[in-house]
């Protein structure tokens, strides 16, 4: 008998490669606002826009403050006044649902992962990048829900999400639920606020340096196999 029978997902880094679709979306916004910037502001870039989804996480601000905030902190520190964030935000983000790239062969491994469990995505990102991301790379056709946090009305890791979404799921057992992701602000804690079984994906060997309660670690997605059918 399997120990599990549903399987929730993170999507950014964790089925699909984040990065790599946040560095083409900001470096195509800017060529379309008439400028070309380098790997450096990509990482400027990325850490600003992280800082601003920990404080969503925390309950500090609002989805709509992170969506402005993030371009706003950028531009004030590269000294951008002839750009307005307005008219920047929306051709990132289109950029950012128009490509997808797998994880680990992700989609191979959720196909076969298919026939024997119940499997749902669980997102805290905008709703037509996150749909659009989805639909590309065939992920929507394979998972028997997606629940992102926009439509819900709370964001991981709040207990609200989760209990929104378990009652979204037919025959629901808290106890054969995982959780599987990469953050653990926001999936591990989020697995640990809902009360489910949690597994961190960690391909580049962090430190868990928290006190958010990890049951298992991967390094490669197609790992969870062992943990599903040991």
């Amino acid at each position: 008998m399997k120990k599990y029978s549903v399987i929730l997902w993170d999507i950014d880094d964790t089925l699909l490669d984040f990065g790599l679709s946040q560095d083409y979306a900001l470096k195509h916004a800017f060529r379309k606002h008439g400028r070309t910037i380098d790997n450096e502001t990509v990482l400027l870039y990325a850490g600003i826009n992280e800082s601003y989804w920990k404080r969503l996480e925390k309950g500090e601000i609002s989805k709509k403050e992170v969506l402005y905030g993030r371009f706003k902190s950028l531009f004030e520190a590269m000294n951008i006044t002839d750009i307005d964030v307005q008219d920047f935000m929306p051709v990132y983000q289109t950029a950012l649902g128009s490509v997808y790239y797998y994880r680990d062969d992700s989609f191979t491994l959720c196909k076969e992962l298919k026939k024997d469990f119940k499997q749902y995505v669980v997102t805290n990102g905008v709703t037509w990048t996150q749909e659009n991301k989805l639909s590309l790379s065939g992920f929507d056709k394979l998972m028997d829900g997606i629940f992102i946090s926009e439509q819900i009305g709370s964001p991981k890791p709040k207990a609200d999400f989760f209990d929104a979404c378990f009652g979204k799921i037919p025959g629901f057992e808290r106890e054969k639920t995982i959780i599987i992701g990469d953050s653990l602000t926001s999936d591990m804690k989020g697995g640990n606020n809902a009360g489910i079984t949690c597994c961190w994906y960690n391909p580049n060997k962090l430190q868990n340096n928290t006190d958010v309660r990890i049951d298992y670690e991967i390094q490669n997605l197609w790992e969870v196999k062992d943990i599903l059918y040991g």
